[in-house]
This record gives C-alpha cells, structure tokens and sequence, in this order.
C-alpha cells in the first residue's frame, strides 16, 4: 500500500471522529419553551447578520456565514456538540430510527440500466420478488435508463410516501421479456444488529454496528433464536460501534442483569440525577456473556459495557474503549438543519465517569487514538494508564477505572502491522462492492440458485479473482500490495460475496474466521468448562 506508515493511524482516528459523529445521537425529552427568550446577545448577533444580509457590498450567500458561525460556537464547547446541516439531517435521521420508506433495495446504476445489488430483507421489493442481478429500466413509466439521472434523483423516485402505488419494470438476465411488479412503498428496515449465528453448540454471536431506536428489539429478536439453538452463552460484538441512542443501550444491558440493577446515571449542570434501573425478565439474566470492544467503541457501546463490568456481569474482551461519557440531545433549529448539544455527563453504576479529558480541545481529543499506538496501549495491557484516585469496586470487589474508556477484564492486542489494520478498516467499508457485483454478473443463474453450504465449498476465490480486484482498485487510485496480504483479500471478496447473495450475516460469519477476539473467548469457555 502506498500510504506511509506513519499516516495510517491518522487515517483512523479521522474515521472513529466521525463515526463518533454518527453516533452521539441521545434520546433526552425536554422543555423548551425557556429556551428562546430575547437578550441583548442573542440580537447582537441578529443584528450583524442582516447588516450583511442587506448592506455588505457584495453579495453574501448568509446562510454559509451562520453555519460556520454555528460550528465555530460549537468547536468552543466540546468534541461531541455538533451542528448537522439540513441536507445531511434526513440521512442521519433515517440512520439512527432504523428504517426509511421506499422499494427496498440496494442499487448501482449500472451501464444503460438501474443494477439491484440485493434485495433488502423485510423490504418490498424482496417480499414482490426482485432479486440481486435485477435491472430496473421502468419506474413508475419513468425510464431509468438516462444516463443523466442522478444517485439523488434515482432515490427521489423510488423513495416516497408510505404506502403509495409502484410499478416497476425488470429486465431479468436469462429472460427475454421484461418483468413486471406492482406493489406498495413501505418501511425498509436498516438492521443494527448486523451479524447473530452460533460459534459453537453454545456459544452465540451478536453484533450491533449502532444503537438506533430499533435495536433493542433486534437484538431480542437475535436472542431469542440464538437461545432457541440452545445459547447459553453469548458473544456481544460491541467493536466499531460508535454509539447511538441511550434508551436502546440501556434496553440491551437490561436483557442481563436481574431486576432493579442501576444501569446508569446521568447528571446535568444544575447538578440533578437521573437513574436508570433494570427492569424484570431480561432474556439473558442466566447466561453467561462476553462482551467485545476496542478503541473505536463508544457512548452507549460504553454504557452497555460499564453497566455490565459495574454489575458483575460477564467478562469485557478487547482493549480499552473510546471513552465517550457526554449525553447529547439533538434539537431543531428550525430551517431542516439541528445541534446537539452536550447536555449532562453519564455515570456507570459504580460512580465512574468514563469521558476523557477534552480540555486541550478537538484536535489532541481525537490524536488521543495516534497516542495510543505510540505509547503501546494498543499491544500491551500494562501500558495502560490508570489513576488511583479514579480506582472504583464492584459489588463483588473488582477493581474498575474512570477517566477515559472502559478498561476490559481480558486484554486482546491490536494487531502490530499497521497496513493490515488499515486494510481491514477499508475492505470492511464497502468498498469492493462494485467488483464483486460484476463477478456475480459473469455466471448469475448459478449463483441465484447456489445453497448456502455449496457456495462455501464451491466457490473458490483465486488468485486470477486477487489480480483483477488489484486492478480495480487502481482506477480509483488506491494501491495494494498483491502478495503480503493475497489471502486476506481472498477472504474479504468471498465474503462479500456472500454478503450480497445471502446478507450481512453470512459476511460477519466469513471475516470473524480466525478472529483474535473471538478465538480468545472460545478458550474462555473452554476454561470454564
């Protein structure tokens, strides 16, 4: 790879800053109704604004002035209040409630046609019949096959209003007629909880990339068939998970602990508490449960975590988390665009504060992931850092730590090359899609009717597949190094692959194969047993 080394971790923290972004999303009802009184400030700044607005000799486009006028307020507070512009606001929205209305599928436009990747799952168009490798050329008598329709536009037609009429037109390969399908717009789910299959006979799996308002109930969906498997013990994949809404974090946590445990409290500036409390018939209160974090996992990954470390619930795998102990609140600001706003610190149930320190401002808070490579954290518990002042017990007299992150019971290393890392952070991102999708399209009726089982011992990626992946990564610029890593790249092409025969859970499945992590609570179990 051509980045040099000594980038890659900035690289990385740039993606955990934003993914921290995507995730500080913290559902707290309030009363606003005190907040818009006039004052002398408030009309200074009115003030100035239509000076320019109305006066300035030249033309000045005053929205982009208030925007950066709100950044700049918000940079002077703290690294997670943050301004979301209108145009960004109903991705973000949609992203965090867990759904969106429209057909359902994943799509590229595709030569002279619309190419449907998949079909998603629970969505209309998987419950009409449209399947991956499908070309949409008609919607709605809309031809779709203008080279001038946009992403956006495209978006815009199959999007809609609930349960308002579609008709689309499918050219199927293998058919000589096009295909016709009438159905209604409806809710399309965006699943958190990404990945749920059994390690071994008891030992299940869940992974959750977010915490939206729809995660608890996934996650007890995910739970319920895992235990019906015969789960008694469960892996919960927290890594990369940069957060999300308070409530659904407090909801998974809850499926553990007996009744009327504290989960967490919240304090605002006037020094008021606010607890939270397990309620009764967590589906898990008797299993045993491993949770899994790193350095990219945050907020209410955090909370879940601390809620079970403080109860004496489980183990805490991996390396010490972000450490993200602010609760926001997003509020509207009237024109589509919102803020969140820093609102009260979080507390785990021992009293601990798991924010670290911002004080020095944006740039050192997100550099603190760069800090971590060079002092060895990442590579060895005892490179850690902990203060005795911030030393807490559990019930059960486990010693746990405050001030930044929480510091898992069991410690798994990074791994030391840093290109690997890299790598991993970039074929998980998606990013292989498009080549994947073409080397479906070269035998598609095998692969429409390929059971799961055959598909693992039939398919086979080689290193012809390797070379030209190689190849397609250069026309966008991106260099890989072709021997070094030739079987990770294997590994990633076949699982996504099966990511778009199959879906997210047959991906998650492939990649975690020798995963460090999970290897490590395997022999966990192992020495329980």
């Amino acid at each position: 790879m051509n980045i040099s080394r000594k980038y890659i971790p900035i690289l990385l923290g740039l993606g955990i800053a934003l993914g921290i972004f995507l995730g500080s999303l913290l559902d707290f009802g309030y009363n606003d109704t005190a907040l818009f009184t006039s004052n002398a400030k408030k009309e200074k700044l009115n003030k100035l604004i239509d000076y320019i607005d109305y006066e300035y000799v030249d033309a000045i486009n005053t929205d982009s002035i208030v925007d950066v006028t709100v950044n700049g307020i918000l940079d002077n507070l703290d690294p997670h209040s943050t301004y979301i512009p209108s145009d960004e606001y109903q991705v973000l929205e949609e992203n965090m409630k867990g759904d969106f209305v429209g057909i359902g599928v994943s799509f590229y436009p595709y030569k002279d046609s619309v190419a449907v990747i998949q079909a998603i799952k629970g969505g209309p168009s998987e419950k009409a019949g449209i399947k991956g490798g499908d070309r949409i050329v008609y919607a709605n008598g809309i031809e779709l096959t203008d080279n001038e329709i946009t992403d956006d536009s495209l978006s815009k037609i199959l999007k809609g209003k609930i349960r308002t009429p579609i008709e689309i037109k499918v050219k199927r390969p293998g058919l000589d007629k096009l295909l016709t399908f009438k159905f209604k717009r409806d809710h399309v789910p965006i699943s958190s909880v990404v990945g749920s299959y059994m390690i071994t006979d008891e030992l299940g799996y869940i992974k959750i990339n977010r915490f939206a308002e729809t995660t608890h109930d996934e996650f007890r969906t995910a739970l319920r068939e895992l235990k019906r498997k015969g789960a008694t013990q469960l892996a919960l994949d927290l890594r990369d998970n940069p957060g999300g809404y308070i409530s659904s974090a407090e909801g998974v946590a809850d499926e553990f602990l007996e009744e009327d445990k504290l989960i967490l409290f919240t304090k605002n500036k006037t020094g008021n508490i606010s607890n939270s409390f397990s309620l009764d018939d967590g589906l898990f209160e008797d299993g045993e449960v491993f949770v899994l974090i790193n350095e990219n996992s945050a907020s209410a990954s955090e909370i879940v975590a601390g809620a079970l470390q403080d109860n004496d619930k489980g183990l805490i795998v991996g390396r010490r988390s972000f450490g993200k102990g602010l609760v926001q609140r997003e509020m509207d600001l009237g024109d589509g665009s919102a803020v969140r706003l820093t609102i009260a610190r979080y507390y785990t149930p021992t009293g601990r504060s798991i924010q670290k320190p911002y004080e020095l401002g944006n740039k050192d808070y997100f550099e603190d992931y760069l800090n971590r490579y060079e002092n060895g954290e990442l590579r060895s518990a005892d490179s850690i850092k902990v203060a005795d002042s911030l030393k807490f017990r559990t019930p059960l007299g486990k010693i746990v730590y405050g001030g930044g992150g929480i510091i898992p019971d069991i410690f798994v290393p990074k791994n030391t090359d840093y290109e690997i890392e890299h790598l991993n952070y970039v074929l998980r991102s998606g990013f292989m899609s498009r080549f994947i999708f073409e080397q479906l399209e070269k035998n598609r009726p095998y692969y429409r009717n390929l059971p799961i089982v055959r598909f693992k011992k039939e398919v086979l990626v080689d290193d012809q597949v390797v070379e030209e992946f190689i190849a397609f990564a250069q026309l966008s610029n991106i260099s890989l190094k072709a021997v070094k890593y030739r079987e990770l790249y294997k590994k990633y092409l076949k699982a996504t692959m099966a990511r778009q025969l199959y879906g997210n859970n047959m991906f998650e499945m492939m990649v975690n194969e020798e995963d460090s992590m999970i290897k490590k609570i395997i022999e966990l179990t192992k020495e329980d047993k």
